[in-house]
């Protein structure tokens, strides 16, 4: 903890809240619903955080095989997803930490499942492709301009759609490992497929 603040103090202008330039429709019904009852020390940066710690347990219940457990943490974690970004816009808590940390935290939490998942129950070339396009979308960021946190764009529309279908591709594939429906491993497929040309729009436009 002490080195985490130590962090925070000498690089103050990552922690520096921002004002939202747009509030999303999805943004004011989290507000209504969940938001405004979280406590005023839950962040979303800390948010994100949780999210990096607790992907090692989710990639621990799948290895495990305990699926039924592993689906309800996983969508909980990727629910946070949406939790964090949205109460940094409806409170005014955008930082450029958040920016870069938030998507990088959903491709740990989404890469992991594909290492356990894609590779074992769908097809090794089409995990090696998602792999390598999350791989390549960090590399051209940073070489691209986002170097340094208060240069980097974060996620985009395009990445946010990307992670929105390869978290119903993982549920599609643990339910069919939970209900043994095998059409659910085609449907999974198919949605990862179709992130893939997500993933490349983000990368051509810069975003995480």
């Amino acid at each position: 903890m002490a080195r985490i603040q130590y962090f925070i103090d000498t690089h103050p202008d990552l922690f520096r809240y921002q004002k939202a330039e747009e509030i999303h429709l999805h943004d004011k019904f989290l507000d209504w619903m969940i938001l405004r009852y979280l406590p005023d020390d839950i962040t979303p940066n800390r948010i994100t955080l949780f999210r990096f710690v607790c992907t090692p347990i989710v990639f621990f219940l799948i290895i495990a095989n305990w699926y039924q457990l592993g689906i309800i943490t996983f969508l909980l974690l990727a629910f946070t997803d949406a939790l964090d970004g949205s109460l940094a816009r409806t409170k005014n808590k955008i930082t450029n930490f958040g920016k870069v940390f938030d998507p990088l935290a959903d491709k740990f939490l989404i890469g992991s499942m594909v290492v356990i998942l894609v590779f074992q129950y769908l097809d090794q070339y089409l995990a090696a492709a998602i792999v390598m396009v999350e791989i390549g979308i960090i590399l051209v960021v940073s070489i691209g301009g986002g170097k340094k946190f208060k240069t980097s764009k974060g996620s985009n529309r395009w990445g946010k759609t990307k992670m929105i279908l390869q978290v119903i591709a993982v549920f599609c594939t643990l339910l069919a490992l939970v209900i043994h429906t095998p059409v659910l491993f085609s449907i999974a497929t198919g949605l990862f497929g179709l992130s893939l040309g997500f993933a490349l729009l983000s990368l051509f436009t810069l975003g995480i």
